[in-house]
């Protein structure tokens, strides 16, 4: 009998048990399923009941209302003596959310009276009447005080003076989504707004009926804060000095190119330039 062993002999022991390996293997793996299956139903949960915890997680539209709330919180902060006008908004597509999606920025502004060398004290009182969870304050900035505050859902503000007896309230959101966009809310002027606004343009020499156009923003204790502004190119050479009759008192800001005045509770804004004449008429929100 010859001591060799034939190759292809089946053992008659079966198939081989599986290695302790094999086994870790397929426990890993089962362990590693169950694992993202709990953390995606997690995150659903989350997204569907949890505040946004950064920027990214709260699209333009989502936002837009936030704005235009903040927007309405400035302009009773102001006061109505102080509120010189509401800022259309600006979408301005174009910046990155991540390296992979493209998003958009909402900014509106709130434009304020602020007399050379009390820009301060103005940006200190806004602050304080600001309410107390924007954690709003003024403290130096590169060009003069600053005021900061968060408006909340990651909206910023801020504010710093401009170089004509003014400061500019800004209120932006940063890159974001851009969701379904942006849509202001729909509204018609009043008449007081409109009222001031065609008696500026006829006293400049501009068509009285010269077609404007209407910003918004909700008031804290209800109502809207409204803005009309009409924009012409050159025309008759225009002086704010065809504007003082309208000014009873005396104007609130008289340093070319900018007159600022009050009629009744209207606060009427005006840039004159020889290249174009801007008009804002504006009633604000109460104290």
């Amino acid at each position: 009998m010859s001591g060799a062993v034939q190759t292809g002999w089946a053992s008659s022991a079966g198939p081989a048990a599986p290695t302790p390996a094999g086994s870790r293997r397929r426990w890993l793996l089962a362990v590693t399923v169950a694992w993202a299956v709990l953390l995606a139903g997690l995150t659903w949960i989350s997204v569907r009941n949890d505040p946004p915890t950064v920027r990214e997680q709260r699209s333009l539209d989502q936002a837009g209302p936030v704005v235009d709330r903040a927007v309405g919180e400035l302009a009773r902060a102001a006061g109505a003596a102080g509120l010189l006008e509401l800022g259309p908004a600006r979408v301005a597509s174009g910046c990155r959310v991540t390296p992979f999606a493209d998003g958009a920025r909402l900014r509106r502004e709130v434009g304020v009276l602020a007399a050379t060398g009390d820009e301060r004290a103005v940006l200190a009182g806004i602050a304080e009447r600001l309410p107390a969870s924007w954690r709003a304050g003024v403290g130096p900035g590169v060009d003069g005080p600053e005021l900061r505050a968060d408006a909340g859902e990651f909206v910023a503000v801020e504010g710093r003076p401009t170089v004509d007896g003014r400061v500019r309230l800004v209120v932006d959101t940063g890159c974001r989504p851009v969701g379904t966009g942006y849509t202001p809310a729909l509204a018609t002027a009043g008449d007081p707004e409109t009222a001031a606004l065609t008696a500026a343009l006829r006293a400049l020499d501009r068509p009285g009926d010269a077609a404007s156009e209407l910003v918004t923003a909700p008031c804290p204790g209800g109502g809207l804060a409204r803005t009309a502004w009409s924009a012409n190119g050159p025309g008759p050479a225009a002086s704010a000095a065809a504007l003082a009759p309208l000014a009873g008192n005396g104007p609130l800001l008289d340093q070319p190119p900018v007159y600022a005045y009050r009629s009744g509770v209207v606060t009427v804004l005006a840039e004159i330039s020889q290249d174009a004449t801007r008009l804002a008429a504006t009633v604000g929100c109460p104290g």
